[in-house]
């Protein structure tokens, strides 16, 4: 399992242009536009008091000092209104960007979990557990709350810069002649460096995912690294992945910090030259003291938003790549095909006829030119050695693996024109790996279905976990903890037999159900196993002859083929593959 796709193939995003970009995260910020308005008039009110300042120097330098000229109280009152109107706009729109932001990141959020719940299958082996997990809870809200937050910000500079080029332009316009070449300039310097940012952090997100998948496989495998005494090459995994993201984090920084560099010394030569202009102009009398404060004035706010615009850059291009790994999830993965024949219940006929599997186009085949007719209520055991195709087979079934050639149906009905839902609710599957939530013993039971708190009782007592019941402080309310670690390795699969049983479902496979297990809790298994299969089509697939001696029919395999099939006492008396078999393992394990 690799940590990341984006190590084989690059974004489609990262070919299109900003504004391109841009729109594909829209439509999920789009929804609350009365969030968007009050956000945009409070930027545009903000945004347009800038120039007060400047303003309110000049009659102050020209006048101010002039007995009687100015009215005394009309500064300080100005100021006072004009620095209200500025905080009651910016928390305004503040808060409805928090709106904004935080409603598209919930749509958002909600598209990519529902691609996990119906994607293809294949999108778990592509991509690590950290990988999916680090982009659905973290990079798609730092990235949503670095665009919105930059974007809006970017538009109030884009506005205050407006509203302070219109005002030097009636102060002075020949001066903002000289103003209007830095814009150009900075432009470019903006452009040249966002492209370095974008890749910098399309990196990052790659070494960052690698590096979470190497915690991620220490956390799980903690006992066996220590056993084996890993720790020193498991160190030297995590420092070398640790040395790339530091190595992309300082360039990502250079680059940063070189576009603010650049920016503000364009726009200190810009402000040298309208100085040097202004004074030769003040030597002629063609502009007043009022005039040249005010217009320098303009000039210093002006620098601000300019730095800012080329700063903005930054966290819109690190903003727009962390959504775009979530949009590429919910654009890019495709979900599973699915028919639309949907029966309530099927009787359990299952035919398989010259089916293939092929993981790999260049691999050998999982399975070859597989035919096999499992009769309603019959019970048929898989057996071979690992990799003969056994758990290939039986995936099959409920669609977890796809078939490139042959044909499955169920009831007389080709699996692939099944509803999805329909097929997979006609199915148990109980195997070696148990997996269960962390939530009550109840919610784990009957998961998916309807809750029926006596139906989990009795499932539970049937899977011979009635005793465990008695001994739990909270009953069936009994909260398991992660993957109900708590719990043995043979209650953990009990518990699994319990979910089987509460389903009620057709067709029951038992994929290895007791492989891990000692001989007492295989016991025990064993006898919920029995109740569990009782009137139902049954696949299992196990090495211990306990678990298959009572199977209708045995199913030989070997290298993706059928090689013999029959009932125990007829493959003995063969003496073939299956016979040798049994002398070489299942015996001891009888």
């Amino acid at each position: 399992m690799s940590a990341s796709t984006d190590t084989q193939a690059p974004s489609t995003a990262a070919r299109l242009s900003l504004w391109r970009r841009l729109a594909r995260v829209w439509p999920y910020f789009s929804g609350s536009r009365a969030g968007w308005a009050l956000a945009v008039g409070a930027t545009i009110v903000g945004s347009a008091t800038e120039p007060f300042v400047p303003a309110l120097l000049k009659p102050l330098l020209d006048r101010g000092f002039q007995k009687g000229a100015l009215d005394l109280w009309l500064v300080p009152v100005t100021l006072i209104l004009l620095f209200a109107v500025r905080g009651i706009s910016g928390f305004v729109a503040q808060y409805a960007l928090a709106k904004v932001t935080n409603e598209g990141l919930q749509s958002l959020r909600r598209a990519m979990f529902g691609k996990l719940l119906s994607s293809r299958l294949s999108l778990f082996a592509d991509q690590s557990s950290s990988a999916l997990a680090n982009t659905v809870v973290y990079e798609v809200f730092n990235g949503s709350s670095m665009m919105i937050n930059a974007v809006m910000k970017l538009a109030r500079d884009v506005l205050t810069l407006v509203a302070l080029v219109a005002y030097l332009l009636f102060l002075n316009w020949k001066l903002m002649l000289i103003v209007s070449l830095l814009f150009p300039a900075v432009a470019l310097v903006i452009q040249l460096l966002t492209r370095r940012l974008y890749r910098l952090t399309r990196e990052s997100q790659v070494a960052t995912d690698n590096l979470a998948y190497v915690v991620e496989e220490n956390v799980l495998a903690h006992r066996d690294v220590r056993l084996h005494g890993a720790q020193a090459g498991q160190a030297s995994r995590f420092e070398a992945l640790s040395n790339t993201l530091r190595r992309l984090s300082i360039k990502s920084t250079v680059a940063y910090a070189g576009m603010s560099a650049i920016t503000q010394v364009l726009a200190a030569m810009a402000l040298s030259a309208v100085i040097s202009i202004a004074l030769l102009q003040g030597s002629e009398n063609t502009t007043t003291v009022g005039g040249f404060v005010a217009f320098v004035t303009a000039m210093l706010l002006l620098i601000a938003p300019i730095k800012s615009l080329s700063d903005g850059a930054t966290p819109i291009t690190r903003g727009l790549a962390a959504l775009e790994r979530g949009l590429d999830l919910v654009d890019l993965v495709e979900d599973e095909s699915s028919g639309g024949f949907i029966q309530a219940r099927a009787a359990g006929d299952i035919e398989l006829s010259g089916v293939s599997v092929a993981y790999k186009p260049d691999a050998p085949p999982a399975l070859d030119q597989v035919s096999l007719s499992i009769r309603t209520g019959e019970t048929v055991a898989l057996v071979g050695s690992s990799g003969s195709g056994k758990t290939t087979l039986a995936s099959l079934l409920p669609r977890f693996v796809d078939y490139s050639a042959g044909s499955i149906r169920l009831d007389g009905t080709e699996l692939r024109d099944w509803n999805l839902a329909s097929l997979r609710s006609q199915f148990a599957f109980v195997s070696q790996h148990v997996v269960m939530f962390n939530n009550s013993m109840a919610f784990n039971v009957a998961l998916g279905q309807s809750f029926d708190r006596d139906k989990v009782v009795r499932c539970l007592a049937a899977a011979n976990l009635g005793q465990l019941l008695e001994e739990l402080p909270q009953g069936i309310d009994t909260v398991l903890g992660h993957n109900a670690m708590q719990l043995s390795g043979g209650q953990r699969q009990r518990l699994a037999i319990a979910r089987a049983l509460y389903k009620d479902a057709p067709v029951l496979i038992l994929d290895e159900a007791t492989s891990a297990l000692d001989t007492e809790s295989e016991k025990a298994v064993q006898e919920a196993i029995q109740r569990l299969a009782a009137g139902r089509t049954s696949l299992i697939i196990a090495h211990r002859l306990s678990t298959i001696q009572h199977a209708d029919r045995i199913i030989m395999m070997n290298a993706g083929r059928i090689v013999e099939q029959g009932s125990h006492a007829e493959l003995l008396q063969n003496n073939g593959a299956y016979a040798h078999l049994y002398r070489l393992g299942f015996q001891g394990a009888a």
